[in-house]
């Protein structure tokens, strides 16, 4: 695929959506949740993960544009999902002497966010297939 203006605008739009997404959820959830433990990262890997996975399949063969495809999968999942607040939230721990609460934060975020694309794709190849 070529990079033109529709792709780049939908890219930068799916990024801000997904990060402002991200951003509502981040400081939400704590405030339904009380949980001592970063919860929002991980909860916004996976189903960012789920979700990105449905979509990559069941998109895979169809006629929806590229740039909306781009858009979504690059810009919304990418700003939605966040590898670097899951290595500030396990440095933080860690920093915190919270060793065994940072080795849950990167086997769950690492496990949980493969095994939710992995799903998400076979989920999407399901609903594809009907």
């Amino acid at each position: 695929m070529s990079i033109t203006w529709p792709v780049v605008t939908a890219v930068a739009l799916g990024s801000a959506f997904g990060g402002v997404s991200r951003y509502w959820l981040r400081e939400s959830l704590p405030q339904w949740i009380k949980f001592d433990f970063p919860l929002s990262t991980l909860l916004v890997n996976v189903v960012g993960c789920l979700l990105a996975g449905v979509f990559m399949v069941y998109w895979q063969n169809s006629s929806v544009s590229p740039a909306i495809k781009t858009g979504v999968l690059i810009g919304f999942f990418g700003a939605f999902t966040t590898f670097s607040a899951f290595s500030a939230d396990s440095w933080l721990l860690i920093q915190q002497d919270e060793y065994i609460k940072a080795g849950i934060n990167i086997v769950l975020n690492m496990t949980l966010s493969l095994v939710a694309v992995f799903f998400g794709a076979w989920i999407g190849g399901k609903i594809a297939a009907n």
